[in-house]
Order: structure tokens, then C-alpha cells, then sequence
């Protein structure tokens, strides 16, 4: 069992990753393995509604940056954490770029698993981000994990992070909850085979 944690900040080891790195760390405690992915700093093109991937085996047919990498990853991910630090009360435009094209062409591979978002501010714009990123969950049918308040730490560095002490727990509460969701769906597959739609 394996959870994907995508982050979408061009800092590799920044806020967000500080917050990723604290569900990794409750995860392993859960005996779930995680990888977090970073899409980097170079330029993203967005989707420009080509329709290709319909017929690229749901890939995008362009492969020069992270986002078919990613849909591959997804296939043997059983869960998904999406960060982002918040810029202009909304994630990062890079991440939103790579999100568009990866759940328009391969959306297929995440269905009915588990997920979530994480955003990281200095401030405000928390909640606007959090709710942008939600709806790639929605969209794709996915089953999303709550912790006990939205997914957000607070700090303008990595220390900051740390010393977001409610943060910090959120981020440990959700990797439990996760976790346990993961466990659950494997439970009932492997039991009773009441899943066994999503691989159709």
C-alpha cells in the first residue's frame, strides 16, 4: 500500500514539503509506504483541450514535463496528498497546470481512491486554495480524507511550518486518517471483492 504525495511548490524541500514530509513520517508509522514527488521549477504548459490523451492511452501527448510520469505513478498508488503553498489565494499556477492535464487525460487511474489536499501559507488565501484543489478530488470520484479542520499549515519557512504546532497535527491526524482508509479499502477488497468496479 502506497500513498503518492505531489508537491506542487517550486521549493523542493519548502513549507509544503515540510508539511508533506510530516504525513509521510505518520504514514510510515502506519506501516503505509509514501513517495513524495516534486514537479519542480521549470515551465508547466497548461491543457490546451486537444483531446489527444483519448487516444494516447490516456496519457497527455505532450511528454516533457511531470504530468505523465505522475499518471503512471498513480496507477500503483493507492492514495494521493496534493500540496501546494498558496500564492494570490490559490495554488500554485505550475501545480494547477500539471492537475489539469493529469485528471482531463488519466483521470481513469483515480477513481474511488483515497485522497487529499494541503496548502501552505504565510497567511491568508488558506481556504480558497484548499477549496481549488478539492474539486480535482470531486471530479474525479476520488473519496476524500478529512483530518479534524482544513489542510493547512502557516509560515513563511520551513521553521515557521515546524512551529505551527496545530498545523503540525493536522498533517499527523490526516496521515492517520489516510492510513486507516487505506487499510479499510483493502480490507473489503480482498474480503468481499466490493470494488472490484473500479478496475472495469
Amino acid at each position: 500500500m502506497k500513498v503518492l504525495l505531489i508537491n506542487g511548490s517550486p521549493n523542493k524541500k519548502g513549507c509544503t514539503y515540510t508539511a508533506l514530509s510530516e504525513i509521510a513520517k505518520q504514514l510510515e508509522k502506519e506501516n503505509i509506504d509514501s513517495e513524495i514527488y516534486n514537479i519542480g521549477n521549470k515551465s508547466i504548459r497548461g491543457c490546451i483541450g486537444c483531446n489527444k490523451c483519448t487516444s494516447n492511452n490516456n496519457l497527455c501527448i505532450f511528454n516533457d514535463d511531470p504530468v505523465n510520469e505522475i499518471i503512471e505513478k498513480a496507477k500503483n498508488s493507492d492514495g494521493f496528498i496534493f500540496g501546494s503553498p498558496v500564492y494570490f489565494a490559490s495554488a500554485n499556477g505550475a501545480l494547477t497546470s500539471v492537475l489539469d492535464r493529469v485528471f482531463y487525460a488519466g483521470s481513469e487511474v483515480f477513481a474511488y481512491k483515497p485522497a487529499a489536499s494541503v496548502v501552505s501559507a504565510w497567511r491568508a488565501g488558506t481556504t480558497a486554495a484548499y477549496d481549488q484543489l478539492n474539486k480535482y478530488i470531486g471530479y474525479s470520484k476520488m473519496v476524500m480524507v478529512p483530518s479534524t479542520y482544513w489542510n493547512m499549515v502557516h509560515g513563511s519557512t520551513p521553521e515557521d511550518v515546524m512551529q505551527d504546532k496545530m498545523g503540525m497535527q493536522l498533517m499527523r491526524t490526516l496521515g492517520t486518517n489516510m492510513a486507516w482508509l487505506i487499510k479499510t479499502i483493502e480490507f473489503a477488497n480482498k474480503k468481499w471483492n466490493r470494488l472490484s468496479y473500479r478496475r472495469k
